[in-house]
Formats: C-alpha cells, structure tokens, sequence
C-alpha cells in the first residue's frame, strides 16, 4: 500500500482543490430554484468518476433528481464493494450566521483541527465524505493497486428522503450487485478515539392535530369555559414520558431489543465525558432515561421528541385569542427490532386514548425509517476496525450511532449485502447548521483508510 500513501501524499493539495469546486455548487435539493445547481453537480460528479478511472459512468434519469453509476469490474470472482455517497446539500439558512458565504469554501484552524477545517455547506455531508472514496478510487487506479471490484452510486436526494433511490436499487438489482456496501456520512467518536459506526436508529415521525372549538374565540368571552387546543395538546404531549425519562405509549417497548451488559460495557469504553457534553451544548444538567448512560441514551435505546409545537397568534403584538387547533411534529426513534409502522399505529392508539373528549385529534404519519445493525464479528465490521486502526494507528472502537439512515435496511433488503458505516466526520462538524465544516485531518485519514478497507475485505 506504500505507493498508494505516496501518490495520496503527493496529490493532498489537488484533492481539497478539487473539493472546493465541487463545494461550490449550491446542490440544495429541497429548494426548486436550485434544480439546474443539482443537475449541474451529478454532471461534475460523473466526470471525477470518469477521471478516476471509471468505466461505464452514467448520470441515471430517475423520477426526481439523477443518479451517478460508475464501475471498474477487474476480475467477477473478486468481491465487490459499492459505494455509496450524495451530492445533494441541505439549504443554507439562516444566512446571517455563516461567517462566510456557504458556497464560498475556505480553509481555518480551530480549537478540535489545528491542521484547518473546509467551511462550506457540505463539506461533511456529504460532499467531503464521498469524495474521499473517488479519491481513494483513483489513487489505487493511479497505483495499479485496486484489489477488487467497485461500483458507485451517487443520488441527489438524500437531503428529502431519498425518494427515488428505492425504485432505482429495485430496478437495477443486477447492475447493483455487490458483497457489501460502503458508506461515509457518518461520523467517527473523535480523533483520538476513531470509530466504526455498527447501528443507527429507525424513525416514526408524526403529526398532530388538537382541534377545540370551531373557531378561534375572544379569550375574555369564552376563557375559562372551554378547552384550549394549545392547553390540550401540552398537556398530552407532557404523558408521553414519566419523570424516569420512560416512554408511557403502551407496548412501546415490546420488541426493543435488549443490549447484553458485554456489548454495553465494550460501548462504554469510549468514556462518555459528562461534562464536555454539557459544555458543548450550553447545558448545566442532562437528563433521559433512568439506568442508562448518556451514550446509550443516544444510541440503544428508543426516544421520543416533539420537534415543534404551535397554534393561535404568534405575530407582532398581542391577539386574545383561544385557538381551534394547536399542532405538534413529534420523532420517534427506534431501535432493533421496532418497526415504524408498529411504533405509528401504537402511538396513534395511545395519544387517542390520552385525549379528552371534548377535542378532535388527527395524526398523521410522515416518513419512517428502519434501525439497522452490523454485528462486529462480521468480515466488513473487521475489515473496516483494522484499516482504520492501521491508518489512525490507534484502536478502533464500535460506536452506535443515534441518527438513521433508512437506506441501509433497504439495501439489505434489496441487494443482501450489508452497509459499513466508515464515516469521518465529527458530532461537532455542524451539519445542516450554519459554519458547516470537515477537517482536513478527517478527509486525509478517510482517503488513507479506504484502500486499506479494500485490502483488508477482499483478503
């Protein structure tokens, strides 16, 4: 692999260069005024696949924005490994807190990279990310030292559910074929500690509706007679959870599964620093549920969150008003072996039951995800540790990560294969907030440990 790191080495300076101009593409795929800025970054991103060394790259037409396909199949009884990436961005807003233009990528040291960090919007996530892997592509073509096959798919509608991904991996279930599947939009403990990520929560995610009376009425007329939709629903919202941080939905923790004290002791070696948590967030004190440390709080086991609550007046001045209806958007995240469609229709039953009679209420579902795991004695999960253990040159832990990513339950649904999650970023690197950065240290160490993954698995 000598000649890899050399090449790597060499070719440091052109790589963040060539990151700079695909950070400058204002790839938002929620905002419509963005479409030709979408189109225009899966075009660059074919032509660094091309470049690498590629063969068969496409831009695929999908029902929503395109798909990126590239492959280099060197010997079909060699495994091979897809990788996965997205190059679409979250929008910037609100502007006013960027120090500097969000398009407008800049190198500066900080506290946690004293070797500097990219600034820009998606410079973590996902564009700093999944170029590391067309990098690490061309540096082994450079080298003559690629040591299996690879395929790469690269969508442009993460950032929105990635809405047409299903259909494209379902359609193309040939094309797509592979052993495992590599993904970086994760991110590791830190860089003293690196990491590889084996689990994700799901997610239920719903909305609710208090309905009182038919209008809204005069509080000085009515106040004090009838329910307060805004009353109702706080107070609903307040039974969700005890004082132990314990959800109350009935049979809420049916399937959850139960993490061994062997596993739970292993996770805890990363030594959860209370106070640095507290710190890094503005907090004088944490809290969730009762018997658990706040990394498995984070991680192995299921929360709930209202993620938004509002009805009435909320403009300028004051409006004496007793609302009709106050509404919440309420997350549930799951872990194995909870489904979203279980954890919406159990939540859906008990926040009915939980209603007075007075009110109307409406639930509605939005989008869910599945949990997903990879168990570390597996092939990938060791493949992964020791390539990044050689590269960090420290011992790599499992982390379980808090977030989802519904498409890895998919894939292996789909494909049979499972996902690593090798990703190198930080918790600190403030994705989809403003000042959004990667460290440079972060996306030189996710160049140098790919190709290791890819000796290490074919081995």
């Amino acid at each position: 692999m000598q000649e890899t790191l050399n090449y790597i080495n060499e070719n440091k300076q052109r790589f963040v260069d060539e990151l700079f101009e695909l950070l400058r593409i204002p790839s938002i795929s929620a905002d419509p005024a963005y479409k030709d800025d979408v189109l225009k970054c899966a075009d660059v991103c074919a032509e660094h696949l091309k470049n690498a060394g590629a063969d068969n790259v496409e831009v695929c037409k999908t029902k929503g924005y395109p798909i990126v396909f590239g492959e280099k199949m060197i010997d079909t009884s060699l495994p091979t490994v897809l990788v996965y990436g997205h190059y679409d961005v979250q929008p910037a807003d609100p502007l006013d807190l960027w120090k500097k233009p969000p398009f407008e990528p800049y190198i500066e040291k900080t506290e946690l990279h004293p070797e500097g960090a990219i600034f820009a919007r998606g410079s973590a996530d996902d564009k700093g990310q999944f170029f590391m892997h067309l990098k690490a592509f061309e540096a082994m073509m450079k080298t003559n030292t690629l040591p299996c096959n690879v395929k790469f798919i690269l969508e442009g509608e993460e950032e929105v559910g990635s809405v047409s991904l299903g259909d494209f991996v379902n359609e193309n279930k040939e094309k797509l074929s592979c052993d495992c599947i590599l993904i970086s939009d994760t991110h590791i403990y830190s860089n003293e500690q690196p990491t590889v990520t084996t689990g994700l929560r799901g997610l239920s995610y719903v909305e609710v509706e208090v309905e009182g009376p038919n209008r809204d009425l005069h509080s000085g007329l009515y106040g004090g007679a009838v329910p307060n939709p805004i009353h109702v629903l706080s107070r609903m919202i307040a039974k969700l959870i005890n004082e132990d941080g314990y959800i109350t939905i009935d049979g809420f923790y049916d399937n959850v599964d139960i993490v061994s004290e062997a596993d739970r002791a292993e996770m805890n070696k990363l030594k959860d620093n209370p106070e640095e948590f507290k710190k890094s967030i503005g907090l004088n004190g944490v809290e969730g549920e009762k018997g658990y440390t706040t990394l498995e709080r984070t991680s192995i086991r299921p929360t709930l969150d209202c993620n938004g609550i509002w009805g009435g007046y909320t403009g300028e001045g004051a409006k004496t008003v007793i609302p009709s209806k106050a509404f919440a958007k309420i997350s549930m995240r799951l872990v194995p072996y909870q489904t979203p469609e279980e954890i919406t229709e159990k939540f859906t039953k008990y926040f009915e039951k939980i209603a007075p009679e007075n009110v109307k209420i409406k639930i509605t579902p939005h989008h869910g995800g599945m949990p997903y795991v990879l168990p570390t004695e597996t092939k990938e999960f060791l493949a992964a540790k020791q390539a990044m253990e050689t590269a960090f040159g420290k011992e790599v832990l499992p982390y379980r990560g808090g977030g989802s990513i519904p498409i890895t339950s998919m894939f292996e649904k789909v494909l049979g294969a499972k996902s690593v999650l090798m990703g190198f970023g930080l918790d600190s690197d403030a994705i989809h907030s403003p000042n959004e950065h990667y460290g440079l240290f972060n996306f030189y160490k996710g160049i140098e440990s790919i190709p290791l993954f890819f000796e290490n698995y074919t081995k």
